[in-house]
């Protein structure tokens, strides 16, 4: 059974670019066979969960869970929702004290600044992190956040599981490239788990088997196949699809102020006929489907 999600962080309203990722990861559990199944006559269909991402400190605002059910709801989506990632903290904990004891962690006190000057690289997602604190340690009296030791890690993995790879539904398998991403965070300084940690071990608690999300986040999906094999999760696919992009190119995003649903259906808009707009790419003016 092909079991899907969508899990939006309540730190700002959903817009359209949102409400198509959820609309992808709906239909993907509701039409489509299992693209890993071996059992030709399995079950079509699947289960849609809801997953709230709360656990940005501040910036998430609790009152917005509420919103995003309406919008969902307003669009003609059904879903089942699983704990959100506040009610999840002792298993991010556990995990990150297995990693640590394996060695697999350091601690890094850097700050974005030192990061940027010290970078090794500039990879897929900004300055990939020099190893400063790796090889000199923390500074003292700072706060800390613990890093991936990824060279360790993935030389750990390997030797468990053999190469590791991933398959992405549209583009098909993928070498295992966490080293792109460079030493991640998995405990950031002011949070309980960084993205990375938290949504792997997600996915696995609520028996994800297609991880669907916006082709922004297909390198992540490098390092959160090493999390897998080094804490021994299932391995699920993944489908990253394609972005909605301003008139600018630019994806449509929170912090740029992107029209929200919430705007839209107090307007009276029906939710349900932009659902199948977006469904048949027929998008708003100014906006535009990214290539896959």
């Amino acid at each position: 059974m092909t079991v899907t999600r969508f899990a939006p962080s309540p730190n700002g309203p959903l817009h359209l670019g949102h409400a198509y990722s959820a609309i992808v990861a709906h239909d993907l559990a509701r039409e489509a066979h299992d693209p890993g199944a071996d059992d030709p006559g399995a079950e079509a269909g699947g289960r849609f969960l809801l997953r709230i991402e709360d656990i940005d400190g501040a910036r998430s605002r609790p009152e917005l869970a509420e919103e995003f059910r309406r919008d969902l709801e307003w669009l003609g989506l059904e879903w089942e929702e699983t704990p959100a990632q506040s009610a999840r903290l002792a298993d991010y904990a556990r995990a990150a004290e297995r990693l640590r004891s394996d060695g697999l962690l350091y601690a890094c006190s850097c700050t974005r600044a030192e990061i940027a000057e010290h970078a090794a690289s500039i990879g897929p997602e900004g300055p990939v992190y020099g190893g400063r604190c790796r090889r000199e340690g923390p500074v003292e009296g700072r706060p800390v956040a613990w890093r991936l030791d990824v060279a360790k890690a993935m030389a750990e993995a390997m030797e468990r599981t053999g190469p590791l790879t991933w398959t992405d539904a549209l583009t098909g398998e993928q070498a295992a490239r966490p080293d792109l991403l460079g030493d991640v965070v998995l405990v950031r300084k002011d949070e309980p788990a960084s993205y990375h940690l938290a949504a792997t071990l997600d996915d696995a608690a609520d028996g994800v088997t297609l991880v669907t999300r916006g082709q922004d986040l297909f390198n992540a999906s490098h390092v959160h196949r090493l999390l897998q094999a080094l804490l021994g999760l299932p391995e699920p696919r993944w489908h990253h699809h394609p972005l909605l992009l301003d008139a600018s190119g630019t994806k449509l995003a929170k912090r740029r102020n992107s029209p929200s649903l919430a705007d839209r259906r107090e307007r009276g808009e029906d939710g349900r006929l932009l659902a199948a707009q977006l469904r048949l790419q027929r998008l708003p003016a100014g906006i535009s489907l990214g290539s896959p």
